[in-house]
């Protein structure tokens, strides 16, 4: 009896029964592969209808007619099964097993087992497969030649597999594109973009030109990438200050992707046209957030540099072609001085002053904005500087960023602090930090003294105002049992005496 006809009498039935199995199975297990699952369903149906087909015209006499369809449609049942096996040893069996071979080995097997059957049932419908082998040599030049292309796409993506030059889920850089592989196929490699397009890569351009692969490895922690924020400033700043400007606001925000080790960089690359130009370069463990994370960057930066009265730079040959009129010069300084009026209201240590001494007061304000995260004033600095929240909210902090860290309370808008170290020159207690983007005035030593050297009964009014406001802040704060109580109204009074000299 011929193999045919004991393969759809005895095997072809076992044989389908594993085939609904192992569709069933893909299905319920593999979501993501439903879609190739339902396909192979379709065409397995349509492999076996056309055997009934086939049947049915063999029945009627149409001899050759069947023969044919048989043939026809056994053929692509065999490609089906091969299919679907090649689907459940790779993507069922080996992943439950945690075992994720490349794409290309799925692709380049399931090839060659078609290719395989393909001369099985050659042998079967009389060819001489010896004859096929002595012509192999003109089979094989025509079809390199009619298939040089993907061939080549082949063989480079086997040999992009071989030496390792990609690996799922890395992140590379094309000449115009980057994106993370996704898939490296038999033909192309898929690249996933961050605005969330696919681009198809043929593998022989890849294997043709270079490509740049994102990550290193430090001390075993994950893949980072460096990246570089350029800064343009005034070339008669000392370099030494602001680089450690430029690093200490990136490294004191705790930026959220940017990696505290290795530690943000800041160096001066060149000077020219009257510019200094800093790069700010730091590492990135989020290579997806790469531009908002360049921004968080640059916007904490550019707050440090205001704070420090640093402007940004622009090249010499820029030309003002707008000039204010006296006008309107004085006009906004009226309306920025009011601000800080407004400001100095909320302050209960400026209660008795008149309006001449708080208008003083106003015109020794300085603006500080902060970013989220940075330190406004550390514990143990030594700073006479009083300042004035306007807007966003500040969080205190003792023993901050210690495994100890404990927060203390929170302040709003319109809230005061280092009242102390302004009055007393003592250092600070606690360390505050901007808990959303804050901007501030600040007060200094300075501008304060002039006032209270002229008028020292002041330093009555203040201590006593400092006194209650320490103990309400001691009642109200969450404190450490070992927390000191505070000073007594006398106390304070000696010591602002003492630093001022009155």
């Amino acid at each position: 009896m011929p193999l045919l006809e004991q393969l759809a009498r005895h095997e072809w039935p076992y044989l389908l029964g594993v085939c609904a199995m192992l569709l069933a199975a893909l299905y319920r297990f593999r979501p993501s592969e439903r879609r190739t699952v339902l396909l192979t369903l379709l065409f397995l149906l349509l492999g076996l209808a056309g055997l009934g087909v086939a049947s049915l015209a063999a029945s009627l006499g149409m001899t050759q007619g069947a023969s044919v369809l048989k043939e026809l449609f056994t053929i692509l049942l065999g490609l089906v099964v091969i299919r679907l096996f090649g689907l459940a040893l790779f993507r069922l069996l080996l992943v439950s097993l945690r075992v994720e071979p490349p794409r290309i080995l799925e692709d380049v097997l399931v090839i060659l087992a078609y290719l395989a059957w393909g001369l099985v049932r050659l042998r079967y419908a009389g060819l001489d497969l010896s004859q096929l082998v002595t012509t192999s040599a003109v089979i094989t030049a025509v079809i390199a030649f009619s298939m040089q292309d993907t061939l080549g796409n082949i063989l480079s993506g086997v040999a992009l597999q071989l030496d390792d030059s990609l690996e799922l889920g890395q992140w590379v850089v094309l000449p115009d594109v980057s994106g993370k592989v996704l898939q490296v196929g038999w033909r192309s490699t898929l690249l996933e973009t961050r605005n969330g397009e696919t681009v198809v890569v043929p593998n022989a351009w890849l294997m043709k030109n270079s490509f740049r692969v994102l990550g290193k490895r430090f001390n075993g922690h994950g893949l980072l990438w460096r990246r570089w924020v350029w800064f343009d400033l005034g070339w008669e700043l000392p370099p030494a200050k602001v680089i450690a400007i430029l690093q200490d606001a990136v490294r004191d925000g705790h930026i959220d992707g940017v990696a505290s080790e290795p530690p943000p960089q800041a160096v001066l690359m060149e000077a020219h046209d009257g510019l200094a130009r800093y790069a700010l370069r730091y590492w990135l463990s989020d290579f997806a957030a790469d531009d908002p994370t360049d921004s968080q960057v640059r916007a904490h930066v550019i707050t440090a540099l205001v704070r420090y009265g640093i402007a940004l730079a622009s090249p010499s040959h820029n030309v003002l072609m707008t000039k204010d009129n006296d006008k309107t010069a004085a006009q906004r300084q009226f309306s920025d001085v009011q601000r800080r009026l407004a400001a100095l209201e909320g302050v209960a240590l400026f209660a008795d002053f008149t309006a001449e001494e708080r208008r003083h007061l106003a015109e020794q304000l300085s603006f500080a904005p902060f970013e989220q995260g940075d330190i406004i004033s550390r514990q143990g600095a030594v700073a006479h500087w009083l300042y004035i929240l306007t807007t966003g909210e500040v969080d205190i902090w003792r023993d901050y960023a210690t495994p100890q860290a404990q927060r203390l309370s929170r302040l709003k808008a319109g809230g005061f602090f280092g009242e102390m170290g302004l009055m007393t020159g003592a250092p600070r207690s606690a360390t505050v930090v901007a808990a959303s983007y804050v901007e501030c005035y600040r007060l200094d030593r300075a501008g304060f003294e002039a006032i209270l050297t002229a008028r020292p009964a002041l330093a009555d009014a203040l201590s006593h105002i400092l006194a209650e406001r320490l103990h309400d802040n001691h009642l109200h704060a969450q404190v450490l049992p070992d927390t000191p109580s505070p000073p007594r109204e006398a106390e304070l009074l000696e010591r602002i005496r003492r630093f001022f000299g009155l």
